[in-house]
């Protein structure tokens, strides 16, 4: 059976050409895909973010190293084909390393409690062409895999193989599973136009026209062939070998999200520590190489402060072993981070002993939103500062408060009064046991708010400063 799923991995397409002469840098923008229609009350937001944080981090502790998520929370946009051709907004995922999008005719089963999708279904232009499943390496790639490898049973519509029941269908180009959906694509190549006019011909990218939980479709930045960092990298190093963006804060609140966060190509390493007065100083860790998982970017943990104690990480978070077990993925595709059962229980048990003396719990909305601890209070909470220590000389990352601290007004059951309580934005991913052979803990997007992530894949290190972000845009554009 021709198993043509590897293709995402291993398919060597050909070269690429830019139609628009090169610049230092690209500056695009990210729009966050929030929208308050989209949910009921506060807990209601909570309890599915936090479930998808879930089901994406422990996914990835299957056999079947698939990394999509059931979405991010910014947005990338770009159209593909001939002009005239329409704006696709795709979720922007750091952990993944395909760029697949619905294609028409297009069906989305379970879709009903997701979010309308952000752009029509792509009908695929006259210039697309179907990549050959023919790669030798196909075979040979899955034969390393056990047989329990969810993209060989890919011989069968969606719907059949999710009800196993593949005995009689043809085999599809590639089947791709996650933390709560999964979809069937052929990959194609032909021109990707990003906002500014460049234009890369020979893109290749991933046509659903099935798709199970996933209305929208992801735009991977992973390390992988086909990322679109990558396969931009491979005709202008300049722009595809170093990005970087700058989530502007939202806090759950659209109404808060007036500017567009900054996504930059081609990040300028001599110019990146100073625009207009401010002075900026990153702080860098290096990037762990995860055999099993090559696509993730993955550093190591030290520990984590909880104002001024230092709670050391497990040795599993320092480094990532040869089964692909440990590090930390830096994932813009999850919203909030996790950490494994001891590191957290740690930082839960010094934050309750802080902030619990003074502080009812709020047991109610902990059991309703799946974060904890949980907390009401009457005027301003005092919460300890939070810092993320990671492997190198000086590597602290300082928190701000509401990258970790969630407060709203809680109505309870709409017939008590209305109190003010604040969450800890951080979950538990499982003991040492369940996370074997994948990530140990995931940095999720929520926590890096309000600052400048650099990605460098020629020196392989990850920097994080802190940065007004919507000050940034107008730094940067003018």
């Amino acid at each position: 059976m021709a198993t043509c799923v590897c293709l995402l991995y291993l398919f060597l397409f050909s070269t690429c050409w830019l139609t628009v002469s090169m610049s230092e840098t690209l500056l695009l923008p990210l729009t966050h895909a929030f929208s308050k229609t989209h949910f009921t009350n506060p807990h209601h937001l909570l309890k599915t973010t936090s479930a998808r944080s879930a089901a994406r981090f422990r996914h990835r502790h299957k056999q079947v190293p698939l990394p999509l998520s059931s979405g991010s929370d910014y947005t990338l946009s770009f159209t593909l084909g001939s002009p005239p051709s329409p704006t696709i907004s795709l979720y922007l995922d750091t952990g993944s390393d395909v760029v697949w999008l619905p294609c028409s005719p297009f069906e989305c089963i379970l879709c009903e409690s997701k979010a309308p999708p952000l752009s029509p279904p792509l009908n695929l232009s006259a210039s697309a062409t179907a990549v050959p499943c023919k790669s030798s390496a196909c075979s040979a790639a899955h034969s390393s895999l056990p047989s329990s490898d969810l993209c060989a049973m890919a011989r069968c519509p969606l719907d059949a193989i999710e009800t196993s029941d593949c005995n009689s269908f043809p085999c599809p180009p590639f089947y791709y599973a996650y933390g709560d959906g999964s979809l069937i694509a052929r990959l194609y190549k032909d021109s990707l136009t990003l906002p500014n006019s460049l234009s890369i011909q020979n893109f290749t990218f991933g046509c659903a026209h099935t798709t199970l939980a996933e209305p929208v479709g992801v735009a991977g930045f992973g390390f992988g062939r086909l990322s679109l960092p990558v396969q931009l990298s491979s005709v202008s190093p300049q722009l595809g070998n170093r990005f970087s963006y700058c989530l502007v804060s939202h806090s759950f609140d659209s109404d808060k999200v007036r500017r567009q966060s900054p996504l930059i190509l081609g990040r300028n390493e001599e110019k990146e520590k100073q625009f207009g007065n401010e002075i900026v100083e990153f702080v860098y860790t290096d990037m762990l190489h995860n055999p099993k998982h090559p696509y993730f970017y993955s550093v190591g943990l030290e520990g984590i402060s909880v104002g001024k104690r230092k709670i050391p990480a497990p040795e599993n978070l320092k480094k990532v072993d040869r089964r692909g077990s440990g590090g930390m993925v830096v994932d813009s595709g999850t919203t909030f981070t996790m950490l494994p059962s001891n590191l957290y229980d740690s930082v839960v048990n010094e934050f309750d002993h802080r902030v619990g003396r003074f502080n009812e719990r709020a047991s109610a909305v902990e059991e309703t939103t799946g974060l904890g601890p949980c907390y009401y209070y009457d005027k301003v909470a005092k919460v300890p500062v939070i810092s993320l220590h990671f492997v190198g000389n000086g590597s602290r990352v300082v928190l701000p408060r509401r990258n970790y601290f969630y407060e709203f007004l809680d109505d309870g059951d709409g017939i008590g009064k209305k109190r003010n309580v604040g969450c800890l934005m951080l979950m538990n991913g499982g003991d040492e046991e369940e996370l074997s052979g994948g990530p140990g803990a995931t940095l999720g997007n929520y926590q890096q708010q309000g600052f400048e992530v650099v990605y460098d894949l020629e020196k392989r290190e990850i920097g994080f400063a802190r940065r007004k972000c919507s000050s940034l845009w107008d730094s940067l554009k003018n």
